[in-house]
């Protein structure tokens, strides 16, 4: 294998440098592949369906930007069944996840996985916003439009929930989180060719941004009351409420 050929990430996934898809074979085993990809994969989920409970109503309108297979969205509106007049919308760029999240999605009334976006698209006003390690595939230039429009969209007292992937803040505390995120995927049986080309995939398609500079997007966008609810390794969640 040259170092140009598609290589394999694991769950069949094979992708070339700086070309990671999340169409075809990913959309399939996206919910194996992530969760033996990000640490406390599964309890983010659980710490974000314990904190919807303070935001969904009845008729309330509920966003998930990067919706993958819809298995957060449709856990949160299962959750909230009793809230028969409540929105569920799941927006994703790729149409290989979306018709996963459709699916998934099929047997709840008011809940929906569309084609969208999320730079272009136009929200309606919202009780919950949520963003599952999704903005920090949004290009850069992009991602404050994109925060400022989740500000504008929130009725008052809503909450936008926000897991990201983070770099750190200095050189020292970059290196420590990039060798201990290497040990926690070697853990789960991912082998070094395998690592090597997931990293490699992501040049310029993956573009976190330290835990600082996220802050200050919040801040800028408009939102007072930040408070961190999940921490691990360089992953982390925070809830902003309007």
């Amino acid at each position: 294998m040259t170092v140009f050929a598609n290589a394999g990430v694991g769950q069949g996934i094979a992708v070339a440098n700086a070309g990671w898809t999340f169409s075809g074979p990913t959309a399939e085993s996206f919910g194996e592949h992530v969760r033996r990809s990000v640490p406390s994969y599964e309890e983010g989920h659980q710490l974000i369906e314990k904190i919807s409970d303070f935001f969904v109503r009845p008729e309330s309108t509920v966003y998930e930007i990067g919706t993958s297979q819809g298995e957060l969205l449709c856990r949160l509106a299962e959750r909230h069944e009793r809230h028969g007049d409540a929105r569920w919308i799941g927006l994703d760029i790729e149409p290989d996840m979306v018709a996963q999240a459709s699916a998934r999605l099929a047997h709840i009334d008011n809940a929906v996985a569309e084609t969208a976006d999320i730079v272009s698209y136009e929200m309606d006003k919202a009780d919950l916003i949520l963003s599952y390690y999704s903005l920090q595939f949004v290009a850069p230039k992009h991602r404050q439009k994109v925060v400022d429009e989740i500000y504008d969209t929130l009725n008052w007292g809503g909450a936008f929930i926000w897991f990201e992937k983070i770099r750190g803040s200095d050189a020292r505390f970059q290196d420590l989180f990039s060798l201990l995120y290497t040990d926690f995927k070697l853990e789960q049986h991912f082998t070094p060719d395998e690592i090597i080309a997931k990293s490699r995939s992501l040049k310029g398609v993956m573009e976190p941004f330290s835990s600082e500079a996220n802050r200050e997007m919040l801040r800028r966008a408009g939102f007072v009351d930040v408070m961190p609810v999940f921490r691990n390794l360089c992953f982390e969640g925070v809830l902003a409420v309007k």
